[in-house]
């Protein structure tokens, strides 16, 4: 089932859980695997997964059932707006599971500056993790100079935490995700993602593929919003994914354990 942008050589995490779903037989599974290699097998793909709540109407105790619920599965990381992350970060002690924050979001459209000093307010507050919102209007004009500024000034506020950098590629053409794919790479991002799930579109397969043609093995690809189920969290990563941003992060795991235990064909 591999496709043909990529040869059989690849090893990234992403394409070894693709490839343990996309295997799955009767046959692959007979006489074999136990309860607890299946549910592993399951914990890779959770480990790729950062679960998300950004609704603005979100309420203090949504947050804190949504931390609760994570506690079932290792996600890499649960993602919030930046009013919940001590609350979110006191709730995951204990958890190998990162607090993710959100900076100059939903828009992007604030000055280097503050985006700095909202990331380094937020480190200072336990956030881990970064996914910040680039300045699309001005990768759109050709000022790729101030996307690597801005990329530059919140990983510099916030090293050595990861910073995601978020282009809002429904925006874009190739030709602009390509530059700013780079320019974000060049300014020391840990992973170019492709949306915020609240522009005008989500993610989409060959934009994560253009994506990790870009960047190499010289940074991660987040792919997010509007993936909700396996089938579409599978087909981000067979493409280049190594981190999948979701809401609905516990309804793709339980069926993966559903197609694992009935080992179904994707």
């Amino acid at each position: 089932m591999e496709g043909p942008e990529f040869s059989s050589r690849r090893t990234d995490p992403g394409w070894e859980v693709y490839e343990s779903f996309a295997r799955l037989s009767p046959n692959a599974l007979a006489g074999g695997p136990s309860e607890q290699e299946r549910l592993e097998r399951v914990h890779k793909l959770a480990r790729l997964i950062d679960q998300t709540l950004l609704r603005p109407e979100a309420t203090p105790a949504e947050i804190d059932a949504f931390a609760a619920a994570a506690r079932r599965y290792p996600y890499a990381a649960l993602c919030v707006q930046p009013v919940f992350v001590e609350r979110v970060r006191r709730a995951l002690v204990g958890t190998p599971i990162q607090t993710a924050v959100v900076v100059g979001f939903p828009h992007g459209a604030l000055p280097a500056s503050l985006k700095a000093a909202e990331a380094r307010a937020l480190a200072e507050a336990g956030a881990q993790e970064f996914d910040m919102v680039i300045h699309v209007g001005s990768l759109l004009a050709g000022d790729d100079d101030e996307i690597r500024r801005e990329v530059e000034a919140v990983v510099q506020a916030v090293a050595p935490r990861p910073v995601k950098v978020i282009l809002e590629c429904a925006y874009l053409n190739r030709e602009a995700m390509i530059r700013g794919a780079a320019a974000a790479v060049e300014a020391g991002a840990a992973f170019v993602k492709t949306s915020t799930g609240f522009g005008p579109g989500g993610a989409r397969v060959e934009d994560v593929r253009l994506l990790r043609e870009v960047v190499g093995t010289r940074a991660g690809v987040k792919a997010a919003g509007g993936i909700r189920n396996l089938a579409s969290a599978l087909a981000m990563l067979r493409a280049g994914a190594d981190r999948i941003g979701t809401s609905h992060g516990e309804s793709i795991l339980e069926e993966a354990l559903r197609a694992d235990q009935a080992a179904g064909g994707f």
